[in-house]
């Protein structure tokens, strides 16, 4: 089996990941059985004020420290359960030290094999600003729908005053489930949770439209490299398709 490597960039996400994945082994290989896996988590508080001035050379190079950190724990291949980050990973630069799957191409993947056609976006400021989703749906023939400026500014409140701390409300689920219906109303057939976070907060019961869980996806992706059942990926960073 393949040594996973969880590159962390926020706490609760990443927690999500780890514990998935494990559980994923206890269901397939049997009680208390999971492949080896290693988290590493620079704190996220040393990369916001490079978020908030737009710097994504800085991230990338903290990211690059923790993959290098995973290498030499000997992971085999990594995954970072965190959306926002990939924008600072696709930066073009020296190739990082381990390969990994890409958040948004497994969303996206499944979004496809799904039969999707209009996805709503629910992430970070930066994410639902940038170029990520966009793309990773636009190459699969999809469209991609975001929620207005003040429901995008609702999100990203929620987002870092409350689900990085591990604060899930009620009425925050009720804020993010009126969201998701304005997207359906738009002719969304689904909705991508990619802030690895907002699963915790909203479920797929609690959902009305299905839900693209990207912690989750990642996380079941992840495992199956580590079984075999999936290829090792050969993305070291960069453009994807570079």
């Amino acid at each position: 089996m393949k040594h996973l490597g969880i590159l962390a960039h926020s706490s609760e996400g990443a927690a999500l990941c780890f514990r998935t994945f494990c559980q994923e082994g206890f269901a397939e290989l049997g009680p208390h059985e999971h492949p080896d896996v290693t988290l590493d988590f620079i704190a996220l508080a040393r990369s916001m004020p490079a978020w908030d001035q737009g710097d994504h050379t800085a991230i990338r190079a903290t990211l690059s420290e923790s993959v290098r950190r995973l290498a030499r724990a000997g992971a085999d291949f990594f995954v970072c359960p965190d959306n926002t980050a990939h924008m600072a990973l696709e930066l073009p630069g020296e190739e990082l030290d381990l390969p990994g799957l890409h958040i948004a191409e497994v969303v996206a993947d499944r979004a496809a094999r799904d039969g999707r056609t209009r996805v709503g976006v629910l992430g970070t400021k930066y994410l639902m600003d940038g170029p990520v989703y966009p793309r990773a749906f636009a190459d699969r023939g999809m469209a991609t729908e975001l929620p207005d400026a003040d429901d995008r500014q609702t999100i990203n409140r929620v987002i870092f005053e409350e689900l990085l701390s591990g604060e899930f409300t009620a009425s925050s689920r009720q804020e993010f489930t009126r969201i998701i219906e304005k997207l359906a109303a738009r002719g969304c057939d689904a909705v991508a949770l990619v802030c690895t976070e907002i699963p915790l907060l909203v479920t797929p019961d609690a959902s009305p439209l299905p839900t693209l869980d990207s912690t989750r996806l990642l996380t079941r992706a992840a495992f199956d490299v580590a079984v075999g059942h999936r290829a090792v990926p050969t993305w070291r960073g960069g453009p994807v398709g570079d």
